[in-house]
């Protein structure tokens, strides 16, 4: 409960915020969305929650409620954090805000993502704790019947699922619109806000600055692209007044950060052929996504052969902040559950990368650039991927820069890249590909779970260690690891490359890894903690055959999200039923093989032969009228005359079958003083499908 009582105040603060909305310089429509969003979250739960909850039992049984919650309440936060920066852009860096903010998607790409991630779980959890809210057994069972009944694979269609399932998973169609227009809105009404400066502005620099902004613009909406394309005079950088170089960045003199139009950024000043250079330029200025380092725009001179790429202020990466966390506490750096965050931050930005056909090939912790997510978020991180195209180009890297990863680049690289490197003798122009930067992918992963670089504590170096990588030596996690982590990234890191998963199963697998860890928040404070009941890289195999087009290397639509999910639920519901069926067949199967019809003289000796190992009540009857249906169905409506006696020793079954007795010991084995009737180990429900406190 105040879990949900803190949810409504951060939607309060939101609202309140949005009293303001006609003062929102930028990114308006999204800060609206953002809002009419999260309203609509909040009703959503708290109708769910009334409809299938007890509010005395709010402190007994509402506990699967409080992480999902927390996590509901986080993405309220930085929600919140974003409208504050779009809402407040003083007079002084309005320009710099254009320019940061213009081509800002991270509305839709990050905190709706996030929601709608994060939505089935709520819902999930809601219903989990609506199974076991109240006294009555019939209505307990009535509504995990309806649970089952939601779960069926007749759903695994993603029209029948919108039609069915659109409004309470956030993907209605009017929403789903919206996500896929909102951007470009804000696009139209930045455009026309800079058309009313241009009528006021005071010097000759802003009017050149307006004049750029509105032809890239204009460009950027007619090719529905993130920029318009166009390489900026190197003047329009370095001729402001406030331009000033504050420092250089790491032991290069490559990366500079700045103060431009009184905002600070970080530009990468190299020299070259830039007009051989143009077309990659210009690619890389077309990208757009929040786990991806993005240049703001770049800036040439001809006569100079010199170009400056600017992007965000970033300055620390992800091997710099684990060795500050690790090496003075000498722990993991990360709790799972944020380890788990960034490995699909980082799986997310190389799927786009990916789908814009760009491979990486320097995939490593120094090309992981971090930042803290806002005060409130308990540790959690922004990540974003550099190194990439002309941010990481060999060709243009200085002398003298040194760290882990440049001393022993090979332990991030695929065997068959090393491969190549070995016949070739080329380090600097290998040929990369999806699949190596998957394997590269793994050892970050490594190093995020357990805080060490891979291969640290091997004796061997140098060529000797990076033949025993083509040979298929691969790091050791601790037994402390979880299983359902682990397993992900030894497919990651897998010899063969077509054994490896693309990154947008890999993004798939994550995000139901983390609605496994945000239903089971007490994993750390047990000594047995619990474990999927499947694993999760067979459902992601299974999936992938019902629906080949998920195996592309596009990245899908966000509003597929709760469809994967709910697929996902859905495949693990079968497989669990699936294999406790089979374990229980084969069980069946192994005494029913062995049956005798005999006389109750000769099934005496084996209950007389047991009587030193059995208690009373391992001895158990069930008679046809109160039969398991599957036995009465079957067998005893042929043999009428037939009882059947269970005798459970152990965990095993043993079934013997006879006509019944008249004897005095036929008697006393029937007494129902001493014999209880055995039910069914799983109920099935009409539609065959068994609830999930069946399951668990």
């Amino acid at each position: 409960m105040e879990q949900f009582r803190q949810l409504g105040e951060a939607l309060g603060g939101l609202k309140a915020l949005m009293v303001f909305r006609e003062n929102i310089q930028f990114n308006q429509r999204q800060c609206c969305l953002l809002l009419d969003v999260f309203t609509f979250v909040y009703g959503l739960i708290a109708e769910e929650i009334t409809q299938n909850l007890i509010f005395v039992e709010k402190h007994t049984k509402w506990k699967v409620l409080e992480q999902p919650l927390k996590e509901i309440h986080k993405i309220f936060k930085e929600g919140e954090s974003y409208i504050k920066q779009c809402l407040e852009s003083e007079t002084k860096d309005w320009w710099a805000k254009a320019i940061t903010l213009y081509n800002n998607n991270d509305c839709v790409e990050f905190y709706i993502h996030n929601l709608l991630s994060c939505i089935p779980i709520v819902i999930e959890a809601i219903e989990s704790a609506g199974e076991i809210s109240g006294w009555d057994q019939e209505d307990m069972q009535r509504k995990r019947l309806i649970n089952s009944n939601k779960y069926r694979k007749e759903y695994r269609d993603l029209s029948l699922f919108q039609w069915k399932f659109g409004k309470q998973y956030l993907i209605s169609q009017d929403f789903c619109n919206r996500y896929n227009t909102v951007w470009k809105e804000d696009k139209w009404f930045l455009l026309n806000k800079i058309r009313e400066k241009k009528l006021v502005v005071s010097t000759k620099y802003e009017d050149r600055l307006t004049d750029i902004l509105l032809r890239s613009l204009e460009r950027s909406l007619e090719r529905s692209e993130s920029f318009g394309g166009e390489l900026l005079p190197s003047s329009i950088l370095v001729g402001c007044k406030d331009y000033q170089v504050r420092r250089r960045l790491g032991n290069g003199s490559m990366y500079k950060e700045i103060i431009w139009l009184g905002e600070s950024f970080v530009v990468k000043h190299f020299f070259g052929n830039i007009e051989a250079l143009e077309p990659e330029i210009m690619s890389l200025i077309s990208l757009s996504h929040p786990n991806i380092m993005e240049c703001l725009c770049a800036f040439s001179d001809e006569e100079k052969k010199e170009c400056f790429l600017l992007m965000d202020l970033m300055t620390r990466n992800l091997c710099t902040h684990i060795e500050e966390i690790c090496v003075p506490r000498k722990k993991i750096p990360f709790a799972l559950p944020m380890a788990v965050d960034v490995m699909l931050q980082i799986a997310r930005g190389m799927e786009y990368l990916h789908s814009k056909k760009i491979y990486h090939g320097e995939l490593n912790p120094s090309n992981i650039l971090v930042k803290p997510r806002g005060t409130s978020t308990e540790g959690y991180l922004y990540a974003k991927l550099s190194g990439f195209g002309l941010f990481g180009s060999t060709a243009l890297k200085q002398k003298g820069t040194s760290n882990q990863n440049e001393t022993l680049p090979f332990i991030w690289y695929a065997p068959e890249v090393l491969e190549e490197q070995e016949q070739t003798g080329d380090n600097m122009n290998s040929k990369y590909t999806e699949k190596s930067d998957v394997y590269s992918f793994g050892m970050v992963c490594f190093e995020l779970l357990t805080g060490k670089v891979p291969f640290e504590d091997n004796h061997l170096q140098g060529d000797k260690m990076s033949r025993n990588i083509r040979a298929g030596e691969r790091p050791l996690f601790t037994y402390s690891s979880p299983k359902y982590v682990t397993n992900l990234t030894k497919k990651c890191w897998h010899a063969d490359p077509n054994q490896r998963p693309s990154f947008s199963s890999i993004c798939r697998i994550l995000r139901y890894i983390k609605r496994f860890i945000t239903m089971n928040p007490d994993y750390n404070n047990m000594l047995d903690p619990p474990m999927p009941s499947v694993d999760y890289c067979d459902i992601e195999s299974t999936l992938l055959r019902k629906f080949p087009s998920w195996g592309s290397s596009d990245a899908s639509p966000i509003f597929y999200i709760p469809f994967q999910m709910f697929a996902y639920r859905v495949n693990e519901k079968e497989k669990v039923l699936s294999s406790n069926y089979n374990s229980e067949s084969g069980s069946e199967a192994s005494t029913y093989g062995d049956e005798l019809v005999t006389s109750g003289e000769e099934l005496n000796p084996l209950i007389n032969d047991k009587k030193s190992l059995l208690r009373p009540d391992d001895i158990t009857l069930n008679r046809r009228n109160t039969m398991p249906r599957r036995f009465s169905d079957s067998k005893a409506n042929r043999h009428p005359d037939i009882c059947y006696v269970f005798i459970n020793v152990g965990s095993s079954k043993v079934r013997s079958v006879r006509p019944p007795q008249m004897s005095p010991s036929g008697r006393s084995i029937n007494s129902e003083t001493s014999l209880r009737t055995p039910s069914p180990r799983m109920r099935r429900t009409s539609s065959g499908h068994v609830s999930n406190s069946e399951l668990s």
